[in-house]
């Protein structure tokens, strides 16, 4: 029987043991037919990998779910993949707050709501001012993170952004961020960085940013024939990351979780009216390792399905983006966030398959 995670050696050391049991599955393979070589030897490295989870979390950035369903397979073939093989919803949900891009995605690694009065992080502009400098100064009492709660258990951690602004979190969690590249408004590249970091270092957890449906609808409208055709390409990088998964060995551990911090309004430029459906609707989707084809509300009786309405914060939830930070820790075996509201007293289950 499995270790708890509180039982389990550093993560290093665990890292050396996966390493050793792939050899063995490797040498094992060696044995079987060459008519099934390579695929025997790609199931043995994932079953030997099994005890060294990872979770990528992406978030694109002002995604209108309607664009999923308007578009179609045919449109978003990559998104679309994680729709028919993962758990997920179109009917997620922002902050009750704002629905703004820095509180959001602060709620996603906090899991905190944004009101400081009420035991949030208290992050409620969105611009790279450095006062406060930091979300614990924001919120005037300690904040923990998904960075921060790996850390301290020995596991690594990256950020990739579009967005200088996301600055505020290796400042905010200095030590627990092993790896921090942001790239003003290239997508490309900042995913070609997470790519290679991916593979090559093993982190536990990875948060990805990707901001062009933002940046395209801000200048051109959501739902917009530029917005399309800036959804299409974020698509297709999300396209890449899912073939690595597939093609890697690496990477035979990782959980992707995808979700936006707001929508947009179609016709206009907008997304700050936190009463729209169309500004506080989001996806949310789990895809990879553990996850089987599931609705997220069918495998979560406890979640409250939202209908058309943004839900308060008394009584039951829907998911939210903000389920985001204890999720993926779920998925690590490790203890929520301290503090934390989304998914803390009733967990988020993803992973609905061995």
């Amino acid at each position: 029987m499995a270790l708890p995670a509180a039982l389990l050696p550093p993560r290093p050391w665990r890292r050396a043991g996966a390493v050793l049991l792939c050899v063995a599955a490797l040498v094992a393979a060696a044995t079987l037919p060459v008519a099934a070589a390579d695929a025997d030897r790609a199931d043995l490295a994932r079953r030997a990998r099994a005890d060294d989870p990872q979770v990528l979390a992406i978030s694109l950035d002002g995604l209108n779910p309607s664009v999923l369903t308007r578009l179609g397979r045919a449109g978003l073939p990559h998104l679309w993949r994680m729709l028919d093989e993962g758990a997920w919803t179109l009917e997620a949900r922002s902050q009750v707050e704002l629905t703004l891009t820095l509180p959001n995605h602060t709620s996603m690694v906090t899991g905190r709501r944004v009101d400081r009065r009420r035991g949030g992080h208290g992050v409620t502009w969105n611009d790279d001012r450095r006062r406060p400098r930091t979300v614990q100064r924001a919120a005037g009492h300690p904040v923990s993170s998904v960075f921060s709660v790996v850390a301290r258990r020995g596991g690594s951690t990256a950020l990739y952004s579009t967005k200088t602004k996301f600055s505020l979190f290796p400042r905010s969690w200095p030590g627990a961020v092993d790896r921090t590249v942001i790239r003003e408004e290239d997508d490309a590249a900042v995913v070609a960085a997470a790519r290679a970091d991916l593979v090559a270092a093993d982190r536990d957890f990875t948060f990805l940013h990707l901001g062009a449906a933002d940046q395209v609808g801000h200048a051109s409208g959501w739902m917009s024939p530029a917005y399309d055709a800036a959804v299409r390409r974020l698509d297709h990088l999300v396209g890449q990351v899912l073939a690595d998964a597939r093609r890697e060995p690496a990477l035979a551990d990782l959980t992707v979780l995808l979700t936006a911090d707001h929508g947009g309004v179609p016709g206009t430029r907008d997304h700050a009216d936190r009463r729209r459906r169309a500004d506080y609707r989001v996806p949310f989707v789990a895809w990879g390792a553990g996850v089987a084809p599931a609705d997220v509300y069918a495998i979560n009786p406890g979640y409250v399905r939202p209908g058309r309405r943004q839900p308060d914060l008394a009584g039951r939830q829907p998911v939210r983006n903000g389920d985001v930070a204890n999720a993926s820790l779920r998925l690590l075996g490790l203890p929520p966030v301290p503090g934390s509201l989304y998914g803390k007293k009733r967990p988020l289950e993803v992973a609905n398959a061995a």
